[in-house]
């Protein structure tokens, strides 16, 4: 399986994972399982997603099956907006921990650089964006700095083999890396042909921060969610459609190659248990240069994850 170096750690880190955002609680220990036995070798989490615990469930199955060592997955989770104060970064990693049932993330995310206004998760959890009203949004004044620091002591501690952020842009990656003791090893953003955020990607591989990609397909992810634009689908797009023709992949594959091509690490999933294989096999052929282009020039600068549309004090990306 085809990996990246992390810097700093060393761990290898696998191109291709599977992404837990979205699957239905009652199917996530299923599809954990089967993403395992597939040959997935990198589940991507998070507390916002809701179904840690059954991920957890899933993975323990496999372990227990003889299907992995724990020491062969390499688990990702993100920390909540709400966790941002010091005081709380060790106790959401130790209580995500104790969902997935594990010692250690091999990566531990600051999910936004948005500070929000503490939950106890005995009230409510995972917390989301708004308060209890459903609609307010309430900042909290916490600094990233802050949170970065308390993020280092969860290496310290061993909690977290790396640490990383996600959905920062290059000015706030730049102060980051002023002040960090150990920098990000991994950036990972929104990247599709719609959004190809060119200047980011050089600058964190500038840094020697490895990227991961989420949202691949672009719009397909949001569509159920009611948060897409009018925009053909990039699975069903006619120069995406003839690229693919022309390899004998699907569409699928040759969004997740192109990706791959530009060294970027991506988190497809799929409940179609063959789209879950063939997505696996995204990296064992080559786009040629001129078909690397063609994808690259669909850009339009196009965000499909911005909170800005719940609040103007979440305009991380103005």
């Amino acid at each position: 399986m085809a990996t990246v170096t992390l810097k700093g750690s060393n761990q290898q880190m696998p191109l291709v994972g599977f992404g837990l955002w979205k699957i239905p609680n009652e199917k996530t220990a299923d599809t954990v399982y089967a993403a395992l036995k597939a040959g997935y070798r990198l589940l991507d989490g998070a507390g916002d997603y809701g179904n840690e615990k059954e991920a957890g469930e899933g993975l323990a199955r496999a372990i227990k099956d003889g299907v992995v060592k724990r020491e062969e997955v390499f688990v990702t989770s993100k920390l909540w907006n709400t966790f941002h104060s010091p005081e709380h970064v060790a106790q959401a990693a130790r209580m995500q921990l104790k969902h997935w049932g594990l010692e250690y993330f091999d990566l531990f995310h600051i999910h936004f650089p948005i500070a929000l206004k503490y939950v106890d998760p005995a009230h409510r959890y995972p917390p989301g964006w708004q308060a209890d009203d459903g609609t307010t949004v309430e900042l909290d004044n916490t600094p990233i700095q802050s949170t970065w620091q308390a993020m280092e002591k969860l290496h310290d501690e061993g909690l977290a083999k790396n640490i990383g952020v996600s959905n920062f842009n290059g000015s706030l990656l730049l102060d980051v890396l002023r002040y960090a003791r150990i920098p990000p090893a991994v950036l990972q953003i929104e990247h599709h042909p719609y959004l190809v955020q060119q200047p980011l990607v050089d600058l964190a591989k500038a840094y020697g921060i490895a990227i991961t990609a989420y949202c691949s397909f672009g719009p397909a992810s949001w569509v159920e969610l009611d948060m897409h634009v009018a925009v053909p689908s990039l699975l069903d797009h006619g120069e995406v459609s003839a690229i693919a023709s022309k390899y004998g992949k699907t569409t699928a594959q040759i969004l997740l190659r192109w990706a791959l091509q530009r060294g970027i690490a991506v988190i497809p999933k799929s409940s179609d248990p063959g789209r879950v294989v063939s997505n696996l096999q995204s990296n064992d052929f080559s786009l040629e240069a001129a078909d690397m282009d063609k994808l690259t020039g669909l850009d339009q600068g196009l965000r499909f994850n911005d909170p800005s549309n719940m609040s103007l004090g979440l305009s991380i990306f103005a």
